[in-house]
């Protein structure tokens, strides 16, 4: 008999705020005034680059992890990552005393390959091109006893990630602002789930929006078809943190009842946004965490209100951030 896994829900958020809300870093909106002009609106960025680790990703492994008894798993846990998911796991691994080992891209930027061995978890490349990721660390994790973490497709991942939704409102409603609007980049979709559940109930007037690299918008997709469409094999992208086939399957159950539509901006537009987040932010952002920023800056989020933009990640290659910077 299969286990049913029942998604989470906005209680289920409440709660992994609570338990995870003295380990994370409360990130702040951050306001800046060329931001508003480009827009044509107020904007606040909630910076999760600067989260623990550079990216919102230990809030969701930070939230799986404080779940489970250590001796049931004697080989730890296993997860399988682009670099910011393995991150979130090797750190949240070493603070429970948990054996961490993720299986990574060969070509991951070797920030985040880094960044993965400094908390003491074990490195497994894999070819992105011909190996199936997911396969290989189920492998593992059978062989080694040890728990499988998936990125997004997991209630207690969203429901941490959701903490981020949480912090949102709160700082929103402290302020006095009341969202128009929220956008947020997306790749299996559980951290605009996450949000998604705790705007609904915090913020119901809010309208939400997913923003994807052109080629990997395969959220814009499926919300149009009603159904998960999965994107073309051959698809390139300069966002590597959320180049996945297809929305999760979880993530998108929430997804298509609670987020308005997607929205696509290109490479050259990401570019521009991580430009302009160094010279008028003072904060460094991957590629893949400048989608929303990228489509304030073109004015591809509908309406005109007060606009929140979820800045995901920091974690980019020194050397591609320069080029970039430079061009």
């Amino acid at each position: 008999m299969t286990n049913v896994i029942i998604p989470p829900d906005f209680s289920d958020v409440l709660a992994a705020y609570e338990r995870i809300k003295n380990r994370v870093v409360h990130t702040p909106l951050l306001r800046n005034d060329v931001l508003d002009e480009r827009a044509g609106r107020p904007v606040f960025i909630k910076a999760e680059c600067l989260q623990k680790t550079g990216s919102f990703k230990y809030r969701g492994a930070s939230n799986r992890i404080m779940h489970i008894n250590p001796h049931d798993y004697p080989g730890g846990v296993v997860g399988f990552s682009s670099g910011n998911h393995a991150q979130g796991i090797a750190a949240a691994a070493a603070e429970a005393g948990v054996k961490a080992a993720i299986v990574m891209p060969e070509d991951a930027p070797g920030v985040k390959t880094e960044g993965v061995r400094y908390w003491g978890a074990e490195v497994v490349g894999y070819d992105r091109a011909t190996d199936d990721r997911e396969t290989i660390a189920r492998a593992l994790a059978e062989e080694r006893n040890a728990l499988l973490i998936p990125s997004y497709d997991d209630p207690d991942i969203i429901a941490g990630q959701g903490s981020v939704g949480v912090e949102i409102a709160e700082q929103c409603k402290g302020a006095g602002i009341s969202l128009e609007t929220l956008a947020c980049g997306a790749g299996g979709g559980g951290l605009i789930a996450g949000i998604a559940l705790a705007m609904n109930e915090l913020s119901s007037k809010t309208n939400i929006y997913t923003v994807e690299p052109d080629g990997f918008d395969d959220h814009r997709r499926s919300f149009l078809a009603g159904e998960k469409v999965s994107n073309a094999p051959d698809a390139q992208s300069i966002c590597d943190a959320i180049m996945t086939r297809e929305p999760g399957t979880m993530p998108f159950e929430i997804n298509k009842k609670l987020v308005k539509a997607g929205l696509v901006v290109s490479d050259n537009e990401v570019k521009e946004a991580m430009r302009f987040a160094f010279r008028y932010l003072k904060i460094v952002i991957e590629p893949g965490g400048a989608v929303s920023l990228a489509a304030a800056l073109k004015g591809k989020v509908p309406g005109n209100g007060p606009l929140c933009i979820v800045a995901t990640g920091g974690n980019v290659d020194p050397t591609a951030f320069a080029q970039i910077l430079s061009e």
